[in-house]
């Protein structure tokens, strides 16, 4: 048991020399937010697994007030991934959408009493799945709707494992159309491609939950 507390006791003191705060330790350790949620309203999911950092959130709205209800994630990645979206959840839960959008990377990094800074985008990427999931909600109730600009802005958090950006900026979509619920996407990934089939189940997971006719193109 002593050897055991050792152990730990270097490790929590080589992550404090990497620049992790007590929070971040914490978050880390005992995260609050972790799990999924039964039925949840929407599904979240920004990141690949293959690049090394994913965040899949669980939303339940209270419709009538606009107001977060409920919100658990599903992280892999680093310490930093874990508890940026476990503090985030903790900021935005109760609020409205509106307040909800206002909350910033630097609200999350504040709120953990800092990271280093090449552990900024852990707090971009959690950001970017709050974003992503009130985005996709109200894309479902009508508020938005679904046209390129809001497709592209999903296609954002969708990762190509080869460049770790994603597939917009990667240029990867060589075509895309979006008319009276249908969405078609051309890619430039190979049929036979290996990271084709990850790019075609994130695209899939990417627009889950809302009502439209998904066609996903490779290459021959």
């Amino acid at each position: 048991m002593f050897l055991l507390e050792v152990v730990e006791m270097e490790r929590k003191e080589l992550w404090k020399r990497i620049g992790y705060t007590k929070a971040v330790l914490e978050r880390f350790t005992n995260p609050r937010n972790a799990g999924k949620i039964e039925n949840p309203d929407i599904v979240a999911k920004v990141g690949s697994v293959v690049c090394g950092d994913l965040i899949k959130l669980y939303v339940k709205v209270d419709e009538e007030n606009r107001k977060i209800k409920d919100m658990k994630f599903e992280s892999y990645g680093c310490a930093s991934n874990i508890a940026t979206s476990d503090v985030m959840v903790d900021l935005v839960k109760g609020k409205t959408l509106d307040e909800a959008k206002k909350v910033g990377f630097k609200d999350i990094v504040k709120a953990l009493g800092g990271l280093p800074k090449i552990k900024y985008h852990c707090a971009v990427l959690s950001k970017a799945s709050l974003d992503t999931a009130i985005l996709k909600y109200e894309a479902k109730r009508g508020i938005l709707k679904i046209d390129e600009k809001f497709v592209k802005k999903i296609l954002k958090g969708v990762i190509d494992p080869i460049r770790g950006v994603d597939i917009l900026t990667a240029g990867k979509v060589r075509d895309l159309k979006v008319e009276d619920g249908k969405i078609t996407i051309k890619l430039t990934y190979l049929k036979d491609e290996e990271t084709a089939k990850y790019i075609v189940s994130d695209l899939k997971e990417a627009f889950s939950d809302l009502n439209i006719d998904l066609t996903i193109n490779l290459k021959e």
